[in-house]
């Protein structure tokens, strides 16, 4: 293993499907799982392709209740390739004797490479190499290329390619009782005289998906002039070549496909523009070529080397490369002419039905400092979906806009009425849907992507209506408590969900949700600020659109003001109010029960207890907002609330909910990691790596074979580049202030700000500076009192005791 390469260097069944989620090849538009092409769905194997936007809902009978499910689909399988040998018997790692085996990812190229020596039952030994890939730049196209060598044997072998239409969605085994059949074969056909092509069509949503595939066998870079067998059904189609091998002689099989919906921008018919992509393509190792060139592009924005105190065998380099690999497969630069969203589970696979998420708060940031245009097309996603936001909101009897906790194809509520917990075989109601807190990230990631790229017009046409319609919902979710003076926010759920209801109640909910009333409080800010960004023209034109008046605003200030958040003991913010009302749990009794403990949840709802009980959360809500805010900007929002607040408050904070967290979400480390980095660097730096093997070990027990973790995946990466770093945008500068661990001795990035382009270089002892951008005359840098001017390929040095530094906005 390499930085740059991913491997494994065995065959074990039982983990074939982790390492097909983690192997997953992809360019934002599609994606393909890394799974064997002779391979299908399987206790140990699932081939799974999935198309950004991709949607259908089927309805299903669980226990004599209908519920109606919204899934990605699991769309047609391009990859099959079977190896028939002369004997009769067929190609498969369960049923020959597997001599050698390596699976390589090379994430710099974005190339799949799986090398295998086998034995036949006659005793011979063959060797088959493949390389594949998913094109970077042709979005519609992916490629394998299949070299086959007998080593010790002459004879004959038949070659099977085919295109799958009878997939259906299978990959997540608790939703086994649910409908997963989404596809209706439309027609398959043969394409000139190696080509064949497929489409069929979503049960409901009625979305045409169309792939053709030419397949082509060379030996010596010589064509075969081989006879193809047509094998032909409704929803498959195959070719079938038999074909001669010598001893030590290979045969090389390239299949290039190309997919298209009947979404796609500027086509006549899906089927009409796959069979065309296919008629004059170049061979396997061109298009490479092309595919790889994007991806070297991409990385010089997204690279960034680290250097660790204690050689780890570039460990941690590789896994970071990973998750910044698996960002840019599922939200690459394809999206930025897409109407999707970023799945919390990537295009990787079917858990959580390929729904949106609050994820994009751990995502948008490494894209905002690198790509911001990706960003800004994904949060076009969000505005999209402005209107429904705001009929949910007017359904529920608010006003604004209430953006759903899970969103699909077009912007409503998609979580699922019931889940199966496995571990009882229940199901259970779903009770976490009253995440109001979406709304909140929606409007953050919002102001952080306007603040980082500078982008006035997004936030003039798009960003401030989403704005403004946010804040006018907290303001109206918000109900004024005559006693105290003060308005409250309640029968919400937080993050954690272990909690969404009280013990001696039986409507669900939460109040005076401790992050959700804070972050209300700071969209309530944000927006009645808004006039100061946009021009007074733009301004006057929104508020007259939305119907905001002098007396709506004054209101919002004042909510902004009283909103109320409840405290206990020694200035512990309660994530809820009576969560320290809560019974303590006998944290050692069940982790020396049960050992992994991170689904306390579906452990008590076995026992026929209930979380909700107890002082015990999935992650630790009032964490999020050290994460999120700086203690300075926190000192604000409570003083504007009128409550005190310390900084000394944050540790004591940090101790008393890491007592009490199980960590049951991925995300819950990289939290943790965040806010211990400035006071106990060694202990955040124990989180660091236990969240950056939170998918590669698959530390939840399954989980990542089902669709890999997005968000704990960039927000490793992002604790590297901004909290590591210190990196904070305040009144128009970029602030840096880097404190590295201990264990990481030096730090490259690259990172665009505001149109800028910077590299850094940072050690334990001083900052380095280098200006990338050619197209302006220099970048403003200012070190305590004293103003820079770095010009284009110039550097600066910085000594850490000299930090904090401030990079000017042009």
């Amino acid at each position: 293993m390499s930085a740059w390469h991913w491997q494994y260097d065995d065959y074990q069944p039982e983990q074939e499907r982790l390492r097909e989620a983690l192997c997953t090849l992809g360019n934002g538009y599609f994606a393909t799982r890394g799974a064997a092409p002779e391979a299908s769905a399987s206790a140990h194997h699932y081939p799974g392709t999935y198309v950004a936007g991709g949607y259908n809902r089927t309805e299903s009978d669980v226990h004599g209740r209908v519920v109606e499910n919204e899934d990605l689909v699991n769309l047609p399988n391009w990859l099959p390739l079977g190896l028939q040998l002369d004997d009769g018997s067929r190609f498969s790692m369960d049923d020959m004797e597997i001599l050698s085996a390596r699976q390589t990812l090379d994430m710099r190229r974005g190339v799949l490479l799986r090398e295998v020596r086998f034995r036949d039952a006659l005793g011979r030994t063959t060797a088959l190499r493949q390389r594949r890939f998913v094109h970077m730049g042709q979005k519609h196209l992916a490629a394998l290329a299949t070299e086959l060598t007998p080593l010790d044997w002459s004879g004959s072998i038949t070659v099977e390619s085919a295109l799958d239409g009878s997939v259906q969605n299978a990959g997540v085994e608790r939703y086994g009782a649910l409908e997963g059949n989404h596809l209706e074969p439309i027609v398959t056909d043969a394409v000139g005289e190696d080509g064949i092509w497929l489409k069929v069509r979503t049960r409901q949503s009625r979305l045409e998906v169309a792939l053709a595939a030419c397949t082509r066998l060379y030996h010596d870079d010589v064509p075969l002039d081989l006879e193809p067998r047509l094998i032909q059904r409704a929803d498959w189609i195959g070719q079938a070549f038999d074909v001669p091998m010598d001893a030590g002689q290979p045969v090389v099989i390239e299949k290039i496909v190309a997919l298209y919906t009947s979404r796609d921008a500027a086509i006549s018919e899906s089927g009409q523009e796959a069979r065309n992509a296919i008629a004059a393509l170049p061979r396997f190792d061109a298009l490479l070529a092309g595919s790889a060139l994007l991806w070297a592009q991409l990385w010089r924005r997204f690279d960034l080397r680290l250097t660790l105190a204690r050689d780890d065998g570039e460990r941690t380099a590789a896994i970071l490369h990973l998750h910044l690999f698996h960002l840019l497969v599922t939200a690459g630069p394809q999206v930025m002419d897409l109407d999707v969203g970023v799945p919390a589970r990537g295009l990787h696979g079917e858990a959580y039905r390929g729904h949106i998420f609050w994820d994009e708060l751990f995502i948008f940031p490494t894209l905002d400092l690198r790509l911001p245009e990706i960003t800004r097309s994904l949060l076009m996603y969000r505005y999209r979906r402005l209107d429904a936001a705001r009929a949910a909101a007017k359904a529920a009897g608010y006003h604004g806009a209430m953006y759903p906790w899970q969103s699909g194809s077009n912007g409503r509520e998609e979580s699922q009425a019931l889940h199966l917990n496995p571990r009882s075989g229940n199901w259970v109601p779903d009770e976490t849907h009253l995440q109001r807190h979406v709304n909140a990230a929606i409007a953050y990631n919002i102001w952080q992507y306007y603040q980082t790229s500078g982008d006035r017009e997004f936030l003039s046409f798009f960003g401030a209506e989403m704005l403004l319609e946010i804040a006018r919902f907290w303001a109206s979710k918000a109900t004024r408590n005559q006693v105290l003076d003060r308005y409250e926010i309640k029968g919400v759920v937080g993050p954690d969900e272990f909690h969404t209801r009280y013990p001696d109640r039986s409507d669900l909910g939460l109040d005076n949700h401790a992050y959700t009333t804070v972050m209300a409080c700071w969209v309530l800010c944000r927006a009645l600020e808004l006039p100061a960004h946009l021009p007074r023209e733009r301004w006057d034109e929104l508020v007259e659109q939305l119907g905001i008046d002098a007396a709506e605003l004054q209101h919002w200030d004042t909510v902004s003001r009283k909103l109320r958040v409840c405290f206990h003991g020694e200035g512990i913010i309660s994530q809820f109010e009576g969560f320290e009302r809560l019974k303590e749990l006998d944290w050692e009794r069940y982790r020396e029960h049960y050992g992994d403990i991170q689904r306390l949840d579906r452990i008590l709802e076995a026992e026929g207890d209930s979380v909700n009980h107890y002082q015990a959360t999935k992650q630790a809500d009032v964490l999020m907002l050290f994460f999120l805010l700086s203690a300075e900007a926190l000192a604000t929002l409570f003083k504007r609330l009128g409550y005190a607040f310390d900084p000394d408050m944050i540790p004591r904070n940090i101790d008393y909910y890491g007592a009490r967290t199980s960590h049951g979400s991925t995300l819950s480390r990289v939290v943790d990691a965040w806010v211990l980095a400035r006071s106990d660097r060694r202990r955040s730096w124990q989180l660091f790596t236990q969240a950056v093997a939170s998918d590669v070990a698959d530390i939840q027990g399954g989980t990542t074979s089902e669709g890999i973790h997005l968000g704990a995946m960039a927000g490793t990466v992002d604790l590297v580049q901004r909290c590591y770093t210190g990196i904070e945008i305040r009144d128009g500068r970029l602030w840096l202030n880097p404190q590295l661990p201990d264990e990481l001795a030096a730090l490259c990035i690259r990172l665009r700000f505001r149109g800028q382009t910077l590299a850094l270089d940072i050690s334990q002892a001083r900052m380095e500076l280098r200006a990338i951008s050619a197209d302006r005359a220099a970048i403003g840098i200012r070190v305590g009192e004293q103003r820079i001017a770095l010009r284009p390929g110039e550097r600066h040095r910085v000594p850490l005791a000299d930090m904090p530094i401030a990079i000017e906005a042009p």
